[in-house]
């Protein structure tokens, strides 16, 4: 069986743009229990939530938020099980709510919400977040700096920012325990757009 030949491309096309980061992504990467990053029931839990927004400010229902931190000691190893599967069926079943693996993933709801449960890192005064949306060509790193952390004044990053940009890094208090971290894609004339970090 001979295989077909392709024919050649046409001259007279122009090349198409890169394909954008989803929606297709929602088919494999959020899991169960993404956002519960810290053991059930730990004392020290912290909750980091917000909105992830467009440059009109209107919420982006189906963006996905990863977030990479150290545990409380400072240490960087993280657990396994973050994505474990049932042995019979393969599917992702999450965490097993005992052990904590400094990752977690979840997807924003209707209102561009999202949420995660986690211990304060230690050795940095922030959480690193990765932003997956449709129309992005690339995702997006940023810093979540928590704004009761001992050393954010001291912090490198925020300290070569002018006062606007950084105040886009720093959580509000919204409770005890409770951070606010909007996640602003593009400012919008009255807000800031969240400043976004280069590891290229």
């Amino acid at each position: 069986m001979s295989r077909p030949t392709l024919p050649a491309p046409r001259a007279d096309l122009a090349p198409t743009p890169s394909q954008t980061v989803g929606p297709f992504y929602g088919y494999a990467l959020p899991f169960a229990k993404g956002g519960d990053i810290a053991p059930a029931g730990h004392p020290d839990t912290i909750t980091l939530h917000g909105h992830v927004l467009d440059g009109a400010g209107q919420p982006v229902p189906d963006a996905i938020v990863e977030v990479w931190q150290p545990a409380p000691d400072g240490s960087r190893t993280g657990a396994p099980g973050s994505l474990r599967r049932d042995p019979v069926t393969g599917a992702v079943i999450g965490r097993d709510g005992l052990v904590f693996t400094g990752f977690g993933r979840v997807s924003t709801d209707a209102d561009g919400h999202f949420t995660v449960r986690t211990l304060p890192p230690g050795g940095v005064p922030y959480l690193s977040l990765a932003v997956f949306a449709r129309g992005l060509l690339h995702h997006l790193y940023t810093r979540a700096y928590l704004h009761d952390a001992d050393g954010g004044a001291a912090d490198a990053l925020l300290a070569q920012l002018p006062p606007e940009r950084r105040a886009t890094l720093v959580t509000a208090p919204d409770g005890a325990g409770v951070h606010r971290f909007d996640i602003r894609l593009q400012g919008d004339g009255q807000h800031e757009e969240t400043v976004f970090l280069d590891f290229g």
